[in-house]
């Protein structure tokens, strides 16, 4: 009983040094930063607002808050501890792997890459330098990979399962430079949850055993630690559904054998490094194999011959009362067929103002026919946004935005030449100029993705 009441009082200390730490303000920073940079972006291109940033915001702080707890209590059970040297390592190591690409700032490959390092060392045992490194090397060493491997397991089931959840929710209508420089029609499903994470202090920290058998061993009292996680998806060739059902499907899949892997090298030592090398190419295998997956499907929304490619509908719109989907095709408007240009749409709506009867063929190929009365202030096109026009003139990059992309709220979107290619529209192209006047120091492009501690999984079509 005493147990756990001590237990009860490291939770309320941890919660309230949870409270003092500036990262999860500074993860909450970010992510305000980023929704209000989507808005911008969909201002942009289709010249409405599909998403609130207050909202989203909102949604991923309460869901962080609930998958932290979860996350926490599964890690408290298991027996994860860390140390501070622990965390120390990981933040340094994924800050390196920032600089390459965002999408490695994830615990899948910071662990792991300690895993491979904390081997390497045990061949020099006798390798102690002075001063920093060697404080680093003794860190590493002693740190319990496989106990932080199942932690970051943990964090891509959470991450699988949040996406799955609010995936569609998330996604934002693109409009894209295809293959052979036609524009289509997407979605980029992207979001980051920062999680409140109470983790074990080892036993060697003073304290006594926890009042339950653990699988990894592990110690009492706890410690917080804020991580960020972050999902991010870009298909032209499925609906948002279907894309983050099978993203976060391959991740639950991930998630489930590197814990499994964990607990076996918890088991027996020797099979930590096949364990961390399993972190990495695992995670590795699933970018590649989302990207082929992509570049194998047809575009999706793109105008057929006879009708219109429903891209996206506004949330409390006409179109959604009538119970029109993305993906679907507008045959006919007050008898009137439609042959694949917008501009029709709205004529043909205009010549009846206050009243609209509508054909749709579903996605089972199946025709629906619709009505409605058209009131004052309803959307021109009864909110419907419609796939792009093959000669569009603005497009949004396929590579996610980078970190100081969404901190000086550039949206990245581009406008096309008349030979296809694209230039830079708005405040880009005056940073563009800025940055090719003499003397001016040259913008790197900026990496996109998470924060410390992100386990977001991404899709390799950047």
């Amino acid at each position: 009983m005493n147990d756990m009441l001590e237990l009860l009082a490291s939770l309320g200390n941890a919660a309230l040094h949870m409270l003092t730490q500036p990262f999860y303000y500074i993860a909450l920073l970010f992510i305000t930063l980023y929704y209000r940079r989507q808005t911008l972006l969909e201002r942009k291109l289709i010249h409405v607002k599909m998403h609130s940033w207050g909202r989203e915001v909102w949604r991923v702080i309460w869901s962080g808050l609930a998958a932290g707890l979860l996350v926490s209590l599964a890690a408290v059970l298991l027996g994860v501890s860390v140390t501070g040297a622990a965390v120390v390592c990981i933040w340094a190591v994924s800050a390196v792997l920032l600089v390459f690409r965002v999408r490695y700032f994830c615990f899948a490959y910071s662990i792991g890459l300690l895993g491979v390092v904390q081997f390497i060392l045990s061949f020099f045992s006798d390798f102690r330098p002075g001063g920093l490194g060697g404080e680093a090397a003794a860190a590493v060493r002693g740190m319990d990979i496989p106990a932080l491997l199942a932690l970051a397991a943990i964090l891509h089931l959470a991450e699988a399962l949040l996406a799955r959840w609010q995936g569609p929710a998330l996604a934002t209508p693109l409009f894209l430079e295809g293959k052979r420089g036609r524009v289509v029609g997407g979605y980029r499903m992207e979001a980051f949850w920062p999680l409140p994470l109470f983790l074990l202090v080892p036993a060697g920290a003073g304290a006594g055993d926890l009042p339950w058998q653990t699988l990894l061993g592990g110690g009492f009292g706890l410690v917080s630690l804020p991580v960020v996680i972050g999902f991010s998806q870009l298909t032209t060739g499925m609906l948002p559904q279907r894309k983050s059902a099978r993203a976060s499907g391959w991740l639950l899949l991930y998630g489930a054998a590197l814990l499994g892997l964990a607990l076996l090298a918890a088991w027996y030592s020797p099979l930590t490094l096949p364990a961390a090398l399993a972190a990495l190419l695992l995670h590795e295998g699933l970018v590649w194999y989302g990207a082929l997956e992509e570049r194998r499907s047809s575009p999706f929304f793109v105008h057929p011959p006879h009708g219109l490619k429903v891209l996206a509908v506004l949330p409390g719109s006409p179109a959604q009362e009538l119970g029109i989907l993305p993906g679907e095709i507008l045959l006919k408007v007050n008898g009137e067929a439609l042959t694949g240009k917008a501009q029709q749409l709205h004529e043909a709506l205009r010549r009846s103002p206050a009243f609209c009867k509508l054909e749709v063929q579903n996605a089972a190929g199946e025709s629906k026919y619709l009505q409605r009365a058209i009131y004052d202030g309803d959307h021109h096109l009864l909110g419907v946004i419609l796939a792009p026009q093959p000669d569009e003139d603005t497009t949004a990059p396929e590579k996610p935005a980078g970190i100081f992309g969404i901190a000086l709220m550039k949206t990245g979107a581009r406008r096309r030449q008349d030979n296809g290619s694209a230039l830079p529209t708005g405040r880009e192209t005056a940073a563009a100029q800025e940055t090719a006047a003499p003397l001016s120091p040259a913008a790197a492009p900026g990496p996109s993705g998470a924060l410390p501690g992100s386990s977001g999984a991404e899709s390799a079509k950047g």
